[in-house]
């Protein structure tokens, strides 16, 4: 997906961003841009397909529409004027009290839908964080102050509320229950169009870690239904509509080299966002639950080595605390395959954070592994995430360029030096990789020099690797085609520890 596209961007509008990655619309007349406009020739008439009631298109986008909304934001910014290195050295704080420039009203565009008849409204975190005025525009024209009611930066999701009653709210539906292929209207305002109805299919589901989106951090949930249904700057809060005329997503992110409608837009699943938006009606704010566990995705050889009839699953590669956390005094290990939690499959990072997510602090959940082969079960009471620990970290892999080696992992190791030693504090284990050969079994998976292989997990025995000889001793017996295991220490702290499943022969 990345390659694909340059970038992945807020379907939001603004005039000044509130954040890196969103999309300047407001302000212009988009109604006069030419490529939008028709060739002259007349379209054919298409009808759409019939919903299990019998209702078209038309009909849905009719009795949906009023419960959609136009959310308008303002923020006042004073820049500070450039003075650092034009003043006199001392002065130009107090300079910059006296600057020239005047202070700048920054607006924001986006969309929402009416949660409930007294009010609520479900919209974007990006669309309202960090503004000054909430305001909102229902479908009949009226326009009201709205107040912040609480967000949420790790799904994406707002509440705002406004003073009304009898409000025309939308039905939630259940995303779980959709299919790919299946017709999904959206719902908003995109590009100062107000209240615009576009229409496509479910294109993917449970899109996570290949969409970077900005301001993404450890805890951030990257779980979307892909939808073909265009989605422009403006979009972002507005509803994912499925046949039945129900809620099943939150539109939130289109992929883009322009930064508009490029073929492909993406919808917070329901499930997730009701969950969030009800705890931040609650409480204001939103608790979260985490096993403490960082994981990443399972690859051919990981799938190999445990014994995995297809490359599902998430890969342990460490624990949040390091010492201790849920997970690990549970028994889970460094090198399980996560594959069911709570009884659900978990097929990706982003299907593990959301079963986690929609469960309590407090909660025991059942947790089933593959270890080496192994099916193992586990329960892990779930802990806030205030308190420490990772719901469930993606963990980067390396992709190095290196030279030639030999070896039946085609890599060459070393001795630790001393200072690195000392620095890892690996208490005299460890040996670091030298070279990686370009067309051996390690190939994109180990890099040469910011590497060190600290523990054998599979041959069993487990075993620490504190010289070259003891690597040597454990791969001595491996055949082309067996896998070894290997937890991996990176000099790099941003990628840190990880566990590597490897084919020899590959």
């Amino acid at each position: 997906m990345s390659a694909r596209f340059s970038r992945f961007r807020f379907a939001t509008a603004a005039v000044v961003s509130f954040g890196a990655g969103v999309i300047f619309a407001s302000g212009m007349d988009w109604t006069k841009i030419s490529w939008a406009q028709s060739s002259g020739a007349r379209a054919p008439q298409v009808r759409g397909p019939m919903a299990p009631e019998g209702a078209s298109f038309a009909d849905i986008a009719e009795r949906v529409t009023p419960g959609v909304v136009a959310v308008n934001t303002s923020r006042t910014a004073r820049p500070r004027p450039q003075v650092r290195g034009r003043a006199p050295q001392g002065m130009e704080d107090f300079l910059e009290q006296f600057g020239g420039q005047q202070p700048r009203q920054q607006r924001g565009e986006g969309s929402g839908f009416i949660l409930s008849n007294d009010g609520y409204i479900v919209t974007n975190n990006h669309v309202v964080a960090d503004a000054d005025q909430v305001s909102i525009t229902l479908s009949d024209g009226r326009s009201f102050r709205a107040r912040v009611i609480g967000t949420d930066s790790t799904t994406d999701v707002a509440v705002v509320k406004i003073e009304a009653r009898s409000l025309p709210t939308l039905t939630i539906g259940n995303d779980e229950t959709t299919r790919i292929g299946e017709w999904v209207l959206a719902v908003g305002n995109p590009l100062g169009l107000d209240f615009t109805v576009t229409a496509g299919i479910i294109s993917a589901k449970g899109r996570g870690s290949e969409i970077n989106l900005p301001n993404s951090g450890n805890f951030t949930i990257s779980d979307f239904i892909q939808t073909d249904a265009a989605i422009n700057p403006g979009n972002s809060g507005g509803p994912l509509i499925n046949m039945r005329g129900e809620v099943i997503g939150l539109n939130s992110a289109i992929a883009s080299q322009t930064g508009f409608y490029s073929g492909y837009g993406f919808a917070i699943p329901i499930t997730l966002v009701k969950n969030v938006a009800d705890a931040l009606i609650k409480d204001g704010r939103v608790r979260m639950p985490v096993m403490g566990v960082s994981v990443t995705r399972v690859d051919p050889e990981d799938a190999g080595i445990n014994g995995l009839a297809k490359v599902a699953g998430v890969k342990v590669a460490g624990f949040n605390p390091p010492d201790g956390g849920p997970a690990k005094d549970a028994g889970i290990e460094v090198g399980d395959v996560i594959i069911t939690v709570d009884g659900k499959p978990v097929d990706r990072v982003s299907s593990l954070q959301r079963i986690v997510r929609m469960r309590r602090i407090g909660d025991v959940i059942p947790v089933e592994v593959m270890r080496f082969g192994s099916k193992k079960a586990f329960r892990v009471k779930l802990v806030d995430a205030e308190a420490g620990g990772a719901l469930a970290v993606n963990t980067a892999t390396p992709n190095p360029t290196a030279n030639p080696a030999a070896g039946k992992l085609g890599m060459s190791v070393e001795a630790l030096p001393e200072e690195i030693a000392t620095r890892l504090r690996t208490n005299g284990i460890g040996v670091r990789v030298s070279e990686v050969a370009d067309n051996g079994p390690a190939r994109d998976k180990i890099a040469a020099g910011s590497d060190v292989l600290l523990e054998v997990l599979y041959p069993a025995p487990r075993r620490p690797i504190r010289s070259v000889n003891d690597l040597q001793t454990a791969i001595a017996t491996l055949k082309d085609g067996d896998y070894v295991s290997l937890l991996v220490q990176s000099l790099d702290p941003r990628v840190g520890r990880r566990v590597v499943n490897i084919r020899v022969g590959d």
